[in-house]
């Protein structure tokens, strides 16, 4: 359909009405495309490393809303609510003891309390929304919002 050519016969209003029914067709679709979480994929925190290891919190969430959340240490479970932009992140119960397989100085008492601190963000997130090729997630009571991009590997 060519919006802005008028065919012999039609009325201007009729061609006019036309377009602006296509115009928001085109853009609600571009919307809901462009608005669905990234489900089954690896999400980095968009943060520099704690030196001196390269780890960062990661989020994975599949479509039936369970969670796996890779803190600066420790590994916890999630459920993950989201509906249109809304999202709501409730996990479990960090585990006391540190992981066996971690390197010295890996779960510095910055890192685990960086741990607590990540956890307690993700309790406060209430929005999300897609960025590029990641998201991020927001909340009325989170000092700023946290970016995650997805995992290029």
């Amino acid at each position: 359909m060519h919006c802005h050519r008028l065919k012999p016969g039609r009325r201007l209003v009729a061609t006019v009405t036309s377009c602006v029914v296509l115009a928001l067709t085109l853009m609600r679709a571009g919307e809901s495309a462009a608005a669905e979480f990234p489900f089954d994929r690896e999400m980095l925190l968009d943060v520099a490393p704690m030196r001196p290891v390269k780890r960062v919190p990661v989020i994975t969430v599949s479509a039936d809303g369970r969670a796996t959340i890779d803190l600066w240490c420790r590994t916890v479970a999630a459920r993950v609510q989201i509906e249109e932009n809304v999202i709501k992140i409730e996990t479990a119960p960090l585990q006391e003891a540190l992981p066996q397989y971690m390197s010295s100085g890996q779960c510095s008492e910055a890192r685990v309390q960086a741990d607590n601190d990540m956890l307690a963000a993700l309790a406060q997130v209430t929005e999300w929304q897609t960025k590029g090729d990641g998201v991020v997630l927001s909340g009325p009571d989170l000092p700023k919002p946290m970016r995650f991009r997805g995992s290029s590997h």
